[in-house]
């Protein structure tokens, strides 16, 4: 095998073509977003009580002013990195088949990815607290003070999971069978200390998929479950690692 970890990631995944992506927060950090946790995250700065569900229904106006600046008006000027363009050329290729990511920013969507679970909800949706409605945030509905459902006035809340809330059934439903039925699972900007979510890549490798890993530091999966360690950015890794896939694709 070849003992540079690009090299050999690029054999592997040329060879199985059947990849599933797990993305964290640390992909969107060359965004611009920052993680939720650790060193400079964002419940460092702002009190995570306004992202607990009994809270944001209790004090709705508080909440949704918290939510509109940071997560519309400050992360909605962020834009996909290098990283975000490779996984979804990837999925363009044929090789990526399903990305299950615990972000919630639709910077995967907006660099093209089609096939995107996501494990803890996203932004680019708005769903009511009482009846079925769903829809993009608009800057009408943003402009409520709470934003209110267009259908029955109820509270419209992102469709994220809030600390509280379960992880929607869809989700983790085809995250894990994904999971059981890929040949490499490639992880990246994950810390893997997150449950349920960090369970995904450990259910791969134990149905027998390589466990790539590319994280500018050491993860909980590092030295238990990643066969081949990249140590680097996303942002830095993935074009040279999408580049020497290309190069054996074409041989």
């Amino acid at each position: 095998m070849n003992t540079d970890p690009i090299q050999s990631a690029a054999d592997i995944i040329a060879e199985k073509k059947n990849l599933l992506i797990f993305t964290g927060a640390g992909v969107s950090v060359e965004s611009g977003i920052p993680p939720f946790r650790g060193a400079g995250g964002l419940w460092q700065q702002v009190n995570p009580d306004f992202f607990e569900i009994d809270h944001f229904m209790r004090h709705p106006v508080e909440s949704w002013n918290r939510i509109r600046s940071i997560f519309y008006d400050l992360w909605g000027k962020s834009a996909p990195n290098p990283a975000h363009l490779a996984f979804a050329e990837l999925e363009k290729m044929g090789i990526a088949f399903s990305l299950v990511t615990q972000n919630i920013d639709n910077l995967h969507q907006m660099a093209g990815s089609k096939n995107v679970i996501e494990f803890h909800g996203t932004l680019g949706r708005l769903r009511c607290t009482s009846c079925s409605f769903a829809g993009p945030p608009t800057p009408d509905l943003l402009a409520g003070n709470p934003p209110s459902c267009p259908k029955c006035a109820a509270l419209l809340k992102p469709d994220i999971v809030f600390f509280g809330e379960s992880i929607p059934e869809h989700a983790m439903d085809q995250s894990f069978a994904d999971a059981e039925s890929c040949s490499v699972c490639l992880v990246s900007g994950t810390t893997g200390e997150v449950m349920p979510a960090c369970m995904v890549p450990h259910t791969a490798k134990r149905r027998g998929a390589v466990v790539i890993e590319v994280n500018p530091e050491h993860s909980a999966f590092t030295g238990h479950i990643t066969d081949i360690f990249i140590r680097a950015k996303a942002g830095q890794a993935m074009p040279l690692l999408l580049a020497e896939i290309r190069k054996r694709l074409a041989e």
